[in-house]
This record gives C-alpha cells, structure tokens and sequence, in this order.
C-alpha cells in the first residue's frame, strides 16, 4: 500500500483495526500485533439486564417518591413522561448508538473526533468520584443488613449507650395519643440517633475539616463492598452479565412483596393519596419542570459512561432501538411503584405516630437509613422485612457499581489495549485498591460530610457539560448525516424525526436549562443543621470544573500531539472538515475515502480513524 500524498498529509493510509478483515489480518504486508480480545456479553439478556440493573438504581427508591409529592403529586408525572421523551430516551438512544457502532470505551470513541477527547476524560473523572461515594453507601447497606441479621432490631428502642436524653420510641408516642396529644418537639427517634451517633457516630466530629478516628466497622464492610465489586467483574462483562440475572431481576420480587405489605397496612391509603393528589397548578412552576427534567437526567445515568461502556460488548446488529425504550420505560414506572412501596409505609407510620406525612417523608439517606428502619420496627417479623429491605437496596447499588467500574476499566484498557487487556483482571484490582484506599476519608467520623460533598458536586453541572459537549460534536461536529448513516448500517434503518429533533435542539436546550438553572439556584451544601465552610464549597465547586477543563486540555493536548506550527495543524483539519464534507462523494486526494464505502460490510465510520 503506497504512501497517500498531498498538500499536507505525509501518512501511509492503513485499514484500522475495526475494519480489518481475516484476510487483511493474514496479509504478510501487515506485520503488526493485534491486542487481545474485548470480548462481548455471553447473552442476549446480559446486555439488557445489566442496563435495568444500572438504570434502576437507589434513586429510584430514595429520590423519586420524594420529589413527586413535593412537586405536585401525580401532575408531577404529566412533566416526568415529558422530560423522559424530550432528554431521556433520545440521549439515552445516542450513547447506546456510540457504543455499539465503535465497540470502544468512553475514552477510545473520541476517534470520531480527537479534538474532544477531553469529554472522554472528564466522564472518567467524573465516574471515578461517584464510585468512591457510591460504595461507601453500600458499605452502610451492608452495615444494616448484618445489623437486621437479630431478634430485635438494635434501633428499635431507647435506652442504650448511644441514645440521648431527646430519645423517644413510638411505643410512647402511642401511648401518649390516648391520652392527650404528644410533644414530640425538640424529640429524636431511636432510629435517627442510631444512623448518627452509633453508625457514623458523628459526635466524634465537629465537621469537614475534623474528619475524627477511623470507624472500623465501617471501614470493614468498605472493604467487603470492594471486595464483593471486583469478584463481580473479574472477567468482564463475561461475569458481570451472569450476576446481573440475579442483581437486576430480584430487587422486584422484594419491591413486589414491601409493596403488598405496605398496602394492607392500617393508614396505608393515607400515604398512598398524599403521594399522587395530583395538584396541577404545581405545573405552572419552571422549578417543577427542571426538577422532572433533573430526575430523568441522573436516573438514566446518562452521561456517565455507563451505557455506552455496556454497548460497546453488544454484537454489530443488536436491536438497541427496542432495547432503548424498554429501559428507559421501565425505570420510569419502577420509579412509580417504588413510590407506592414508600408511601404506603410512610401512611401507616403518619397514623401511628400521629403526625403528618410531610413530617415523616424525607429524601435521599434519611429514608434509607432512618425512615424506613424506623418503620420497620412497627411491623410483626421487623427483622424479616428490614433484611429484605436492604438485601434490595443491596442489589439495587452494586448494579449501578458494576457499571462505574466496568466503565472506568474499560476506558483505560481501551486506550492500551496490547498491555492492559491481558491483564484486565490484575488492572481491575489495581483500580478496586486505589478507590479503596481514597474512600478511607468516608470511613471516619466526619465521613458523611465528605460524602455528602462528593454527592453534591462530583457529578453536578460538570456532568451537564459533558453530556451537552458530547450532543453537540455528535451532531454537528461528527454530523448528523453521518450518525444516522451509522446506526442505518447497524439497525437497517434511519432514526426518524422525532430523534433527529430531539438530538439538534431540543435536547441541547434542556440541558442547557437545567445548566443554568443549576447555577443561578445554587445553594451550597449542608447536612442537617451543619453548614459547610467556605474552603469546602470552593473544593467542591472545582471538583465540578475539573471534569470541564478536561475537555479545553484535552483541545490542547491534541494540537501539541500534531507536527508542525498551529497554522499548518489548523490548515490540515479544515482540509480533513473539508473532505468530510464531501460525504460518498469525496474527491480523491482526500484523507480517508473508503469511509461509509458500500464496499466494505464491516465499516463502522469515522470511529476507526486515529
């Protein structure tokens, strides 16, 4: 194959890996050794299953009931249903088509345009920081599985070395309400103390800058949450993909059986009908809208990596299309249901406790690990139903784990193939260690608030930009022609215009909203009463602009990369623009013209193009 010459090239044109052919591979001009196989899911329910298992996730149980009722009960579901249509299917759609169509990680794929590699980099970081969080939630999840694992819940009363003098169980409360009203003011569940001064025994700090002693138990069960991780993905997408059949499918049978439970309970309605009193003036809020569009966004998990990561196993030809909608509807009315589990719970601990529902109700930990356990302790065999209840939350987490760290392996070897992939299962402990070590902090005394920080920047408006930046190359830079061609090749069909609108403009533009949005309504973090200093929240603002300022150093480091003065660099990739431009027709003389070539079945575009 001779040189290719022109004004500014001084290349040999080769056939990449992605379109080599056995016989190309065979041919004694070719004197290059292939890197070891990606490999590919062993299933056709590997694929499927691990994206429910990644996309229902502990958010659907801890967030989304909460911000239903707060954001006008069942009208919250007329802008849900909207959101998901405009940013969650198409995007969702997009990511699956990138993954699929080049068979590479977040960070190999920006070979449809190195100039941005920077996003792959930044969804990295990004990916890198939640899972540090997100294990230490499962370290919790395990700390109260084995806590349940008794004959009366620890939490259950007052009266030990942890409880305070504001302690009070409701077995008193309910004896106060036959008599005259309770003040339960100025009072704390044995349940609340029992997350705060016994589990994170939190007393032992005086905030983010006095992390305090190493909580053992915790560190523990840290490590038993890493552990259980990386046997999980010791060989891939090849072990994940097996235990994916149990982590993805039982949560149900658990959510199915709580939400039966919860439905006979006395006061149970109570809860069920401040959950879904539809209340549609609610509708006429911006903030309702943002916060339904905020729900869809980080439910799907688009934007970390995830999905594209478990495409990118899929076979050429996997109906991606049918298997888009399938996920993205059954999140959603997982997210339903759930709520139902939770509120009728939440019903019949109002009707006993004598209190409203709004002041049972809370989001996020606090349902996880002081609502419910507290709820627990009010139903025959509390044990039985609190195990259940943190088995599912359990499998609910290490699904989305799976994903975090499949993404991060698969980025790097992607990247280093010849070296990495043969050793992917000593690289993939490397990675485990490493997290490990730097998710100590989260172990101490003061560990809630640095997670409680990594929760609320690690994966905020930085986040936003990734997904935007990657919108916006694929359908302009990349191009839109192009990307529709592409995914014709692997589905034997074109997106229609309900997908091609939503990619130019209407997806960008939410995002762009909630963008701004985000910024204008900032609030800087908190945990209960502490109010973060300042030094944290400018940590916590930068580690939202480092994952942005990978994409401009990712620019420059590319430029630095080519040979010659930034005018000669610049001039040979508006001459490269200029070729593709050009389509099936491009000239000859131009960079890569057996691009799309009808001659070449295995063409999967510019992704090959280095």
């Amino acid at each position: 194959r001779g040189a290719l010459r022109g004004p500014f090239l001084r290349i040999k044109p080769i056939i990449p890996d992605l379109l080599m052919t056995p016989s190309d591979q065979g041919d004694g001009d070719l004197e290059m050794e292939y890197p070891a196989e990606r490999g590919n899911w062993t299933g056709k329910l590997d694929f499927l299953l691990s994206c429910i298992g990644y996309c229902v996730g502990l958010g659907n149980v801890w967030r989304f009931p909460y911000r239903a009722y707060t954001n006008g009960g069942g009208a919250f579901l007329v802008p849900y249903f909207i959101m998901l249509a405009i940013c969650g299917i198409p995007i969702f759609f997009m990511e699956l088509s990138l993954g699929q169509f080049s068979s590479l990680g977040p960070l190999a794929v920006w070979k449809i345009s190195p100039l941005f590699k920077g996003v792959g980099m930044g969804t990295i970081l990004i990916v890198s920081l939640v899972a540090i969080y997100y294990n230490m939630i499962i370290a919790y999840v395990l700390f109260y599985l084995f806590a349940s694992l008794t004959s009366n819940l620890p939490w259950e009363h007052c009266g030990n070395w942890w409880n305070t003098d504001l302690c009070l169980d409701h077995q008193v409360i309910q004896a106060g309400n036959a008599a005259i009203p309770f003040n339960i003011t100025n009072t704390v569940s044995p349940s609340e103390e029992y997350w705060n001064r016994y589990v994170l025994h939190i007393q032992g700090s005086s905030g983010i800058g006095d992390p305090g002693r190493i909580r053992w138990n915790l560190c523990l069960c840290l490590l038993l949450s890493w552990v259980i991780v990386y046997l999980c993905i010791l060989k891939g997408v090849k072990s994940s993909g097996k235990v994916v059949y149990f982590t993805a499918t039982f949560p149900y049978f658990i959510l199915i059986m709580l939400l039966i439970r919860g439905v006979t309970l006395e006061g149970a309605w109570i809860g069920i009908k401040f959950y879904l009193t539809p209340q549609f003036d609610h509708l006429l809020s911006s903030k309702v809208w943002i916060e339904a569009a905020l729900q869809i966004f980080y439910s799907l998990g688009v934007g970390f990596g995830g999905l594209l990561t478990f495409a990118s196993y899929n076979t050429f030809h996997q109906n991606i299309y049918r298997d888009t909608f399938i996920v993205t509807l059954g999140n959603a009315i997982t997210s339903i249901l759930a709520g139902f589990a939770i509120f009728s719970v939440l019903g019949y601990m109002s009707q006993e406790l004598g209190i409203p529902v709004n002041q049972v109700a809370k989001a996020g930990p606090g349902l996880a690990f002081v609502v419910y356990p507290q709820a627990m302790t009010m139903l025959p065999l509390s044990p039985l139903w609190s195990f259940l209840f943190f088995f599912m939350l359990l499998t609910l987490g290490l699904d989305s784990q799976f994903a975090f760290m499949e993404t991060i392996v698969t980025a790097v070897t992607d990247e280093f193939p010849y070296y990495l992939r043969p050793k992917k299962a000593f690289f993939s402990a490397i990675i485990c260690i490493a997290l490990y070590l730097m998710g100590l902090i989260l172990t101490t005394e003061g560990g809630m608030y640095w997670l409680v920080l990594l929760d609320d920047y690690s994966a905020g408006f930085g986040l936003m930009v990734v997904v935007i930046t990657t919108c916006l190359v694929v359908t302009r830079v990349y191009g839109m022609k192009r990307f529709c061609r592409d995914i014709h090749m692997m589905l034997g069909f074109q997106p229609g215009l309900y997908f091609k609108a939503c990619w130019m403009f209407l997806s960008p533009a939410m995002m762009m909203a909630l963008l701004v949005y985000n910024i204008v309504k900032y609030q800087p973090s908190e945990y209960g009463s502490y109010r973060f200093p300042y030094w944290a929240e400018v940590l916590g603002i930068l580690m939202g602009l480092f994952s942005c300022l990978m994409i401009p150093a990712g620019m420059v480091v590319a430029v630095l990369r080519e040979e010659g003065t930034l005018w000669e660099v610049s001039g040979r990739w508006t001459w490269v623009a200029a070729c593709k431009k050009g389509g099936d027709s491009t000239p000859p003389g131009c960079l890569f013209p057996w691009l799309h070539s009808p001659a070449l079945p295995t063409a999967r575009s510019c992704f090959s193009v280095s």
